[in-house]
């Protein structure tokens, strides 16, 4: 099956899990959501022997975690200065191990005999649209020697050699990352959640949550549950019943498409087989299926048709890739994700036996998968490590205004990115330039025989300059008064 096929998983798993919940149930924990996250939590829960159910509102995977390009890789979306300037060293050391462990996790289940058919490929490449060699040098060091992540640094030629174009420069690899069928995975987590016991209900709206006493009332349409824990793992839709958490969170839309069949055209321009995602965020792309071409581009703060940004991804892949021409974009898909305000995935504990898995965009499968193992071995352990994401509390994302303040920030972002790229490969021409004249006038100078005019050879038409003569009687080396 072509790793860009967006059916659900067919047999009778799939219909299982396209069950409602009609009847009053019992459980130590309820999920709310059945993203990568909420189907997470079920999972290592599920495992460590713990009743679990899962509800959901629509049905599994139907946003963006079952919309979204399978990278895996381990860090965050807020850069580490920022997360070092926040909470320190040693703690910014703990979740980035915390994050590899989160990669570690989705590779594991992402096995052959687990979920078959993902289409694993390893390699991402983060490429910058400016010159940043000294950045470079100073990232490096800290990944590798500070937080123990394999990486390697990529000189503008090399990265030029992989992608044939002069938009990106320098590059830092990271071996170790790899990409899935995004698709695939999420439906192939909630078979593996199931098999180890968690329910899941699709077309299984939450009405209201009644997190206190020791069990937790959950209300749906046509039945009521009792938990000892919930967990809320829903996204920017959880509705009225977590309306203070949906409001934490910035919606961002991010539509993506796939290219037609390229042929021996896409090997002309492209030989890295891993996924590819530049500094500024403005585009993630990888080769699918030999000779396509995925590619996520478009953002915005609301939700549109994902065909309607099929020319802007089109025109976006000429940009980077102008060899390429016209590409017609066969397939479109989007999916919004719910940003903070602070840049860090929202995990933890609210109240006792109420917790929250949310705010996962930017961030990548690893967090997700991380969240869910931490949140299932705080609830049934103990474990306490959540306590490090306490100083990412929930923080109002400004409701309309927010939005409308988002979208213009982030379309100013673009743009200062865009234009600083401009610059920095304006900038990059003219130092081209200027050593080819170098060069022709060294060559000039070369033929000419001489590299300049001779200090002795004079202009025609003035006298040389006469030494000045001593005064007579004087005698060479004598002064006056001697």
């Amino acid at each position: 099956m072509s790793e860009t096929s967006t059916s659900a998983i067919n047999g009778p798993d799939a219909a299982a899990m396209r069950s409602r919940l009609s009847f009053d149930l019992d459980v130590d924990i309820c999920v709310v959501g059945a993203g990568l996250a909420g189907l997470s939590v079920a999972l290592e829960a599920a495992r460590l022997g713990a009743s679990v159910a899962v509800l959901e509102g629509r049905h599994v995977g139907w946003n963006a975690s079952g919309h979204q390009l399978g990278t895996v890789m381990p860090g965050y979306g807020l850069p580490i200065g920022d997360l070092i300037a926040r909470i320190g060293f040693e703690d910014s050391r703990e979740l980035w191990s915390l994050s590899k462990q989160g990669a570690d996790l989705v590779r594991a289940n992402a096995s052959e005999e687990l979920i078959p058919g993902l289409a694993l490929s390893e390699g991402a490449l983060e490429v910058s649209n400016v010159e940043a060699g000294d950045e470079l040098i100073s990232r490096l060091q800290m990944l590798g020697e500070d937080f123990e992540t394999e990486v390697e640094g990529w000189q503008v030629d090399r990265v030029r050699a992989e992608l044939k174009t002069d938009h990106y420069f320098h590059g830092v690899y990271y071996p170790k990352a790899f990409q899935i069928d995004g698709h695939k995975y999420i439906h192939g987590l909630a078979a593996l959640a199931r098999r180890a016991g968690a329910r899941i209900f699709e077309d299984t709206p939450v009405v209201s949550v009644d997190p206190s006493g020791v069990r937790k009332r959950i209300v749906t349409p046509s039945a009521r549950l009792r938990a000892a824990h919930i967990v809320l793992a829903g996204n920017i839709h959880l509705g009225a019943p977590m309306r203070r958490l949906s409001e934490t969170l910035l919606p961002v839309s991010r539509y993506a498409g796939v290219t037609a069949p390229l042929g021996e055209r896409l090997a002309d321009v492209m030989t890295f087989q891993g996924s590819v995602s530049d500094t500024a965020g403005i585009d993630h792309f990888r080769i699918v299926d030999g000779d396509r071409l995925m590619w996520a581009s478009p953002e915005t703060t609301w939700a549109a048709r994902p065909e309607r940004f099929a020319g802007a991804i089109s025109r976006r892949i000429r940009t980077i890739f102008p060899q390429l021409g016209n590409v017609e974009i066969v397939e479109t898909w989007g999916g919004a994700v719910g940003q903070t305000v602070h840049g860090m995935p929202q995990i933890g504990r609210l109240r006792p036996g109420l917790w929250v898995a949310s705010g996962f965009g930017r961030h990548g499968l690893n967090t997700t998968a991380m969240a869910g193992q931490l949140i299932a071995r705080s609830i049934l352990w103990g474990d306490d490590r959540w306590r490090l994401f306490s100083p990412f509390e929930l923080v109002w994302a400004g409701g309309v205004t927010g939005r409308v303040a988002g979208h213009v920030i982030g379309t100013w972002g673009r743009g200062v990115s865009a234009a600083a790229g401009a610059l920095a490969r304006y900038r990059e021409k003219a130092r081209v330039q200027e050593r080819v004249r170098e060069v022709r006038l060294a060559e000039a100078n070369r033929q000419a025989g001489t590299r300049g005019p001779p200090a002795s050879r004079q202009p025609p038409g003035r006298p040389r300059p006469q030494r000045p003569r001593p005064p007579a009687g004087a005698q060479s080396g004598e002064g006056e008064g001697t």
